[in-house]
C-alpha cells in the first residue's frame, strides 16, 4: 500500500468515525472467508458496516473524532463494526461472537462514552431503534383499540340479551 492509498484510507476512516454513533472493536483470529462473509452479511442486514482495519492507520483516523479515546484497543488483528443505530452493530457482533470463538469483542465506544466488553454486551441487549419504534406505535395504537372495544361492548351485550330472549320465546 503506497502513501497515497494510506492517506485516502485514513481520510475515509475519519469520515466513518465522524458519522457513526457507535463503534465496536473486535479481535478476529482465524475466521475463515465463509465465516467472515456470513458476519458481513449479518451486519449489512442490520444496517451496520464491518471493516478489517490496519491499527496504525486507524489510530491516525481516530484523531479529532469522538472515538479518539479507544485508540488503545487497536492491537493485534482487529476489525471494527459501526452504525448509526447505537444498538445494531453491537447486537450482531455479540451474537456472532457467542457462536464463534474466533471472534472476540474487545470494546468500543458510543459517542464519547468508552465501552469495555461488558458495556458492548449490555448495549447489545437493548432493543434496536426499529424495535423501539414498533413498541411506541403499539403503545399509541393500544388506547384507540381499547376505546373501540369498550364502545362496542354494550351493543354486543344488548344483542346477546335480545338473542337470549328470542331463544327463550322460541323454546316456550
Amino acid at each position: 500500500m503506497n502513501r497515497t492509498d494510506k492517506i485516502a484510507l485514513v481520510k475515509s476512516l475519519n469520515e466513518v468515525f465522524s458519522q457513526a454513533n457507535v463503534v465496536v472493536v473486535t479481535r478476529n483470529s482465524g475466521l475463515t472467508v465463509a465465516e467472515m462473509t456470513d458476519l458481513r452479511n449479518q451486519i449489512r442486514d442490520a444496517g451496520a458496516s464491518f471493516k478489517v482495519t490496519k491499527n496504525r492507520l486507524t489510530r491516525l483516523a481516530l484523531e479529532g473524532t469522538a472515538f479518539e479515546s479507544i485508540s488503545d484497543l487497536f492491537t493485534g488483528p482487529t476489525a471494527i463494526a459501526y452504525s448509526d443505530d447505537p444498538v445494531a452493530a453491537a447486537k450482531v457482533v455479540v451474537e456472532f461472537a457467542k457462536k464463534n470463538d474466533k471472534l472476540a469483542v474487545v470494546g468500543g465506544a458510543m459517542g464519547e462514552t468508552v465501552l469495555d466488553e461488558d458495556g458492548v454486551k449490555a448495549l447489545a441487549s437493548l432493543p434496536s431503534l426499529d424495535e423501539l419504534r414498533g413498541k411506541l406505535v403499539g403503545l399509541v395504537q393500544a388506547p384507540a383499540t381499547k376505546i373501540a372495544g369498550v364502545l362496542q361492548a354494550p351493543a354486543g351485550q344488548l344483542a346477546r340479551v335480545l338473542n337470549a330472549y328470542a331463544s327463550k320465546d322460541e323454546a316456550a
